[in-house]
């Protein structure tokens, strides 16, 4: 017998309260530039170097990420919110010619804020109203910038209360 689960608003509330750290992903699709941002990012190995995304499958960006064979996770840095903000509204006109750049895959490379990888496709896994892309990571970037976060549904940096 399953037990029964919470309900969607009581879950979000729940998980507004788990600070993360504020990723945009970017990749080529058929259609030109995409990208999002991302919560929901985490390693997930280290030999091989992976990473995981998970991306809802009702977002406009989700088959060309999930499609691409290759994809740039962004690492944000606190003064990169706007960026934040642009990458989360559903669409594409999401990218400006100045601000960005074709990397490996065609995966175009926003500014630098904290750290940016460039991954390979690995795998794609449908679960829930997710899909859960892995990345290989094949070269990575980092500052010593410090990082834009995300808690209870506003946007926070590090020595905030």
């Amino acid at each position: 017998m399953d037990a029964p689960s919470v309900s969607p608003q009581q879950f979000r509330d729940t998980l507004s309260l788990w600070p993360s750290g504020v990723t945009v992903v970017t990749a080529q699709g058929p259609h030109g530039p995409t990208g999002m941002t991302a919560s929901s990012f985490s390693s997930l190995s280290l030999d091989p170097p992976l990473v995981l995304i998970c991306v809802a499958r009702h977002a406009k960006s989700h088959d060309a990420l999930c499609g691409a064979p290759g994809f740039a996770v962004h690492v944000l840095d606190r003064t990169q919110s706007e960026l934040s903000t642009r990458f989360a509204k559903p669409g594409y006109e999401k990218f400006t010619p100045q601000d960005w750049e074709p990397g490996p895959f065609d995966a175009p490379i926003l500014p630098m804020g904290v750290a940016r990888m460039v991954c390979e496709h690995h795998s794609a896994t449908q679960t829930g109203d997710h899909t859960i892309l892995v990345g290989r990571v094949i070269s990575s970037e980092i500052t010593e910038a410090e990082p834009l976060l995300f808690w209870n549904r506003q946007y926070r940096t590090v020595g905030d209360r």
